[in-house]
Order: structure tokens, then C-alpha cells, then sequence
């Protein structure tokens, strides 16, 4: 263990793993397929990348987030580390140059993309490589029974047909029993092996609040309890209208999702991180892979689909130990918009193949064509243009991708990229204006590849070499499509939409019970236990939590707006007998009504109305003519 101690502290810092760490490195280091099921914050990228510098080879990480498969890329490379990504949306050239380097061990560690995986290029360029791991995070993924399933996860198992010797390590924050077991055979586990950490966390709080007013109770929260916050909302919109609300409450917040600029996220980041701003407010898009130790509050001001995804998010509160709050405000329209969210996410299946057909004609491809083909995908000027509604358009893309038709990735932020569509003898020829000539011999000295494939290009960069603002460059590159004489795709943010199969006649169009019925099953309870727990007035949050992910036999946490609550209310032998003793006293002297009385009691009032209820109830005091608490003996009054 010493050897992995050693390379923790000299690339890391640290002097010791965290719980379950070593273990899993030992697992792992031995050859053994493992499993790992780690809280969210729990250091899991450690448990692959720390035993791989210690073997010879590349370690194959599997991660479906692009944004955080960056991150972790630059993160290494900060470290001294060499590490690449391959991902949708790179060009030909891109992926064989990044997978050549890999088999000539340029590189520790190699994201990719689940889509990337049974691509052709892919798998016959891993069988020369030197791989050591396959590292499957967000392994919950690969289970149909999960609450985030998606179909390229199960190309893994073909990847370790290929690696048949290499172990592997799936890693995840939330999964139930049931999804346990399934991640283990959906990867051929040579034999089952996990290693989990309760999901008990003794210094969080978890706390429903029925409310009407959803951002006065916020305002109440932050106000109450100091320090970082997360807020969590259903949409984009919403973000900038809390973040303005609570700005003009004087508390310091940002909004934040995914259709942000990366510079406009990385900055609110940098702010949130160094606590310049106290509070962000997000979308689901907030938090992977966000280190901050010292939150201490989570709000969720709507309800999320899943307890898993509630658990996942709640649990960035409190990670330094300290005492923290995870907060849900709910109130009586949430359980209307459940439903709703139902039929939005599992639109009828006509809709579904509807969008499909659509879709075929939005990208102008006929029926048996379309094969691995990828598409930067608009879906706002998808649905504009077809007149659909864009989340229930969003939806159906979702099951024709579970149903194998496509794959819809997140939105990515891409180079503009440029393709000469003329040949170099023929460019030549072409008479262009002085400044034309400028760009186009500045574009053939900087970049190659430009006659064969997209390539990706940079406006900044050519600005300066030529001395020309952005804008003429942007303006002369447009010029010069305009002409066809180049291709050019400026930079924007947008998903990329792969048509892992050729299209298919409308009617031959099969979404199956496993696909469709069953997973909207499975949807419905997922809903019903977040509305289960939301609804809850008697059994402890954390023990809701708990036995949802299939931890049995715990404690009562002490700490939940529900155990609190029976606190408030239980009334011990001597609470009883001191506040029936103080009632007596107080309408020996006269008779009371029952505001004042309470009020004069010392105790808290849930349990003074406990005790003066048992007494009336056997008949130690009553009411008078006037609707006044008097002792029993003394006589009502006329």
C-alpha cells in the first residue's frame, strides 16, 4: 500500500486515502473486477487514476459527461499527468491522431465517450493498445433498472471481449440493490465484488418544508443559516429570476446551467468557489465534479425525478463534516406537476415516431441511409421548423435513443472548423481580393488537413497573425462559404445527434415493452417515491433515504424536520407532571382561555396542548360558559 501512499502524495498532496479508497485500490490492483458505490464527494476518480500510475499502460476511463471528462483531462495535465479525451464531435483526423498517440503510450489515461466505443476506429486501434484498467464511472448508466440507463453503456461489455484479461473498476454515487447487481452483470463480472460506503450521513439534515410561498421560504433559509448554498430549480429560466430575487434581498447569487458560455460558467464557478458569491442558483447542470467542502445548505425549490438524483445533489451539502442542510420545499401543485412530468417525458408513441420521421427529413436523409453519421443538432430550429413541442420533442429523442436509433449527446462547446470544398489547383485559379488571399494563405500555413476533413480552427489566433479584428475574420470566412469556396461551421454550443443505425421506414419503427412500457413503469414508482418522501410525516427522512437504497435496521437521525418534530411533541413523565402542575396553578387563580394559559406554560407548545388535552379528556379541567379553561371542582361561571 506504501507504493500508492507514496504516488498520492507526490501528484495529489495527500498523506492518507479516504474510507473505502484503499480498499478498492487493493481490488483493483489485484486484477479484480470491482465495484465501487461511493457518496458523491467521496474522491472515487482516485481509486482509478492513483493505481493506474502505478501499473504499465493506459487506463480506458468511460465517463458520459463531456464537461467533466474535460475537467478531469486538464485537471491530470495540471499534475504532470498526460491524459486525452475522445468524444463526439471530433474530427476524423482528431480521433486517429489521439488514438495513435495512446497506442504508442503518449498518455496515463484516455476518456471516451460511451457513444465512441463500438465505433470501428475505436475498437481497432484499443486492440493494439497497452490497457491496463477500464474505468466505468457513472456505472448506475448501464442498468436498465437505473434512473439514468442509457444504451451505449452496454457497448462496454464488448470492449472487454476484446480486453478479456484487463479488470474493471464501475464506480458510482447512487444505486439500489437491484441496480447493484444488474451494473455486475451487465459488465461480466468474473465474480461479484463491492465495495460500499453507507449512505448515512450523520452531519446532514434533511428537511421538507409544505409551503406556499416557495421564494419567501427561501429568502427565511439562507437568512437563517449562514454561509454557501446551492439552489437547485427544474428550469433555465427560473435560475435567473431566484438569483435576481435574492441579489435584491441583498444575499450575493448567480445563476448557472448548461446553455451558458463555458468562460460564463468557469467564472461563476471561480466566484461560487471562492465564496465572492454566496449562493448559486442552477439547474441539474450545477455540481458534477464541483469541489466545495464547506456547503451548508441544498435547497430544492422543485421536486426532482428521482430520490437517487435528490440524494446525489442534497449530498453536496456538508462534505467538511460539518453540520448542514438539505432542504425540499414542497407544496400541493408539486404532485399535480409529477403527473405532468409523466406525460411529458414518456410522450405517447406516435408522437415519438413522429419525431423521428421529422427528424429524417430535417437532416435530409433518406430511408436506409444515415449510418454513424453525426449531426451538430439544433433542436430549437428542429422544432420551429416541424412545429413540436420542444420537451416533448426532447423526450422522444431520449427513447428512440434508448430504443438503439441515436444517440443525443450533452451540449458541447466546439472549435469552428473549416473544410476547403474546392481542390488546390482549382483554388488557385479562383481570382480573390487582396484579402481573401491574405486569409486563405494564413488558414493553409496553420492548419492541414484543411482539403480532406473539417478542421477544427481558431478566429482569435488568425485575427492576431493577420492584425485584423475578430470580426473581419469572421465576416471574410463567411464570405468565402457564401462563394463555395470553403465549408465553415462557426464555434457555438449545441448537442451532436449520431444515427447509430441506418434510418428506418416510419412503420417499421419498433419501440418495445422493455423500452417503453417497462421503463415508464419504472419512471412512475421513481416519481412516487420522491412524492412518497415529500408527503412523509412520520418516519425519519434519513431512514427513508436509507432503506431506498437498501440499508435496513438504521437509527432515527435526530435531525430531520420529522425526528425534530417528535421531539417537540413527546412528553416525558417529568415534562408531564411539571406542565400539569404549572396548568393547575395557573387556573386555581382563574380561569383561562386557552392562548393565555398555553403562553404562561414554559414548555414548548405542542406539548403543553398534549397535556391539557389528556386532562380534559379525564376530566381534571373544562371549559366554562365562556369557551375558558377552568379546574374541574370550581363552578362555571353564569
Amino acid at each position: 500500500m506504501q507504493q500508492y501512499l507514496s504516488i498520492l502524495k507526490q501528484y495529489w498532496g495527500y498523506d492518507e486515502f479516504r474510507a473505502l479508497q484503499g480498499d478498492i485500490i487493493r481490488s483493483i490492483a489485484s486484477g479484480k473486477d470491482t465495484l465501487g458505490l461511493m457518496p458523491t464527494g467521496g474522491g472515487k476518480s482516485l481509486t482509478f487514476q492513483v493505481p493506474t500510475m502505478a501499473m504499465e499502460g493506459i487506463c480506458i476511463v468511460v465517463t458520459p459527461l463531456i464537461a467533466l471528462m474535460k475537467d478531469q483531462v486538464e485537471n491530470l495535465k495540471k499534475r504532470g499527468i498526460a491524459a486525452a479525451a475522445i468524444f463526439s464531435g471530433m474530427s476524423h483526423n482528431e480521433i486517429l491522431m489521439t488514438l495513435d498517440n495512446a497506442i504508442f503510450e503518449a498518455y496515463k489515461f484516455l476518456y471516451v465517450s460511451p457513444e465512441r466505443l463500438a465505433t470501428p476506429i475505436f475498437i481497432e486501434k484499443i486492440k493494439q493498445a497497452n490497457v491496463c484498467m477500464i474505468a466505468v464511472d457513472e456505472s448506475h448508466c448501464i442498468s436498465q433498472w437505473g434512473y439514468d440507463f442509457r444504451p451505449s453503456y452496454l457497448r462496454i461489455a464488448d470492449i472487454r471481449e476484446l480486453l478479456p484479461d484487463v479488470p474493471i473498476l464501475a464506480l458510482t454515487a447512487t444505486a439500489t440493490p437491484e441496480v447493484v447487481d444488474d451494473i455486475q452483470k451487465q459488465l461480466h463480472f468474473r465474480e461479484p465484488n463491492l465495495f460500499q460506503k453507507s449512505f448515512h450521513r450523520s452531519n446532514l439534515a434533511y428537511v421538507v418544508r409544505t409551503v406556499e410561498n416557495k421564494d419567501e421560504n427561501l429568502l427565511k433559509i439562507l437568512n437563517s443559516v449562514p454561509g454557501t448554498s446551492v439552489v437547485y430549480v427544474r428550469n433555465r429560466k427560473r435560475t435567473k429570476e431566484i438569483a435576481d430575487f435574492l441579489n435584491v434581498n441583498g444575499i450575493s447569487a448567480e445563476n448557472f446551467h448548461a446553455g451558458l458560455k463555458n468562460e460564463t460558467k468557469d467564472a461563476k464557478q471561480a466566484r461560487w468557489k471562492s465564496s465572492e458569491t454566496r449562493v448559486i442558483v442552477s439547474t441539474n447542470a450545477f455540481g458534477m465534479g464541483i469541489d466545495k467542502a464547506e456547503v451548508r445548505t441544498v435547497v430544492h425549490m422543485d421536486l426532482p425525478d428521482s430520490l437517487e438524483a435528490y440524494f446525489q445533489e442534497a449530498g453536496r451539502a456538508g462534505r467538511d463534516e460539518q453540520k448542514a442542510y438539505a432542504v425540499l420545499l414542497y407544496n400541493n401543485g408539486d404532485a399535480v406537476k409529477m403527473r405532468k412530468r409523466v406525460a411529458d417525458t414518456f410522450p405517447g408513441k406516435e408522437m415519438v415516431v413522429k419525431v423521428y420521421e421529422a427528424l429524417g427529413n430535417y437532416l435530409e436523409m433518406g430511408v436506409g441511409s444515415g449510418l454513424d453519421k453525426v449531426f451538430a443538432f439544433d433542436i430549437a430550429d428542429f422544432c420551429t421548423k416541424f412545429k413540436l413541442p420542444i420537451l416533448i420533442t426532447f423526450s422522444s429523442l431520449k427513447i428512440l435513443q434508448q430504443a438503439g436509433y441515436l444517440e443525443l449527446t450533452d451540449e458541447q462547446d466546439t472549435s469552428s472548423r473549416v473544410l476547403f470544398t474546392v481542390g488546390k489547383d482549382d483554388l488557385y485559379k479562383l481570382k480573390h481580393n487582396a484579402d481573401q488571399e491574405r486569409l486563405i494563405h494564413i488558414l493553409l500555413r496553420s492548419y492541414t488537413g484543411l482539403f480532406t476533413d473539417l478542421a477544427a480552427i481558431n478566429e482569435d489566433m488568425l485575427a492576431k497573425r493577420l492584425e485584423w479584428t475578430r470580426q473581419q475574420v469572421y465576416d471574410l470566412l463567411v464570405g468565402l462559404s457564401k462563394e463555395q469556396i470553403i465549408k465553415y461551421i462557426p464555434r457555438k454550443k449545441t448537442p451532436f445527434l449520431t444515427f447509430v443505425r441506418e434510418r428506418e421506414a416510419t412503420e417499421r419503427i419498433i419501440l418495445s415493452k422493455e423500452t417503453y412500457d417497462d421503463r415508464r413503469d419504472r419512471y412512475i414508482l421513481r416519481v412516487k417515491s420522491v412524492l412518497d418522501y415529500a408527503q412523509e410525516e412520520n418516519i425519519c427522512r434519513s431512514q427513508v433515504l436509507l432503506s431506498y437504497f437498501g440499508e435496513k435496521d438504521t437509527k432515527i437521525c435526530g435531525k430531520c424536520d420529522i425526528c425534530l418534530k417528535k421531539k417537540e411533541t413527546h412528553v416525558t413523565d417529568i415534562d408531564f407532571v411539571t406542565i400539569r402542575k404549572a396548568i393547575l396553578e395557573n387556573l386555581s387563580i382563574d380561569s383561562m382561555n386557552l392562548n393565555v394559559l398555553v403562553k404562561k406554560i414554559p414548555f414548548k407548545e405542542p406539548k403543553v396542548l398534549q397535556v391539557i388535552r389528556f386532562m380534559m379528556d379525564n376530566g381534571l379541567i373544562e371549559e366554562d360558559n365562556k369557551m375558558k379553561l377552568q379546574t374541574k371542582d370550581k363552578p362555571k361561571q353564569a
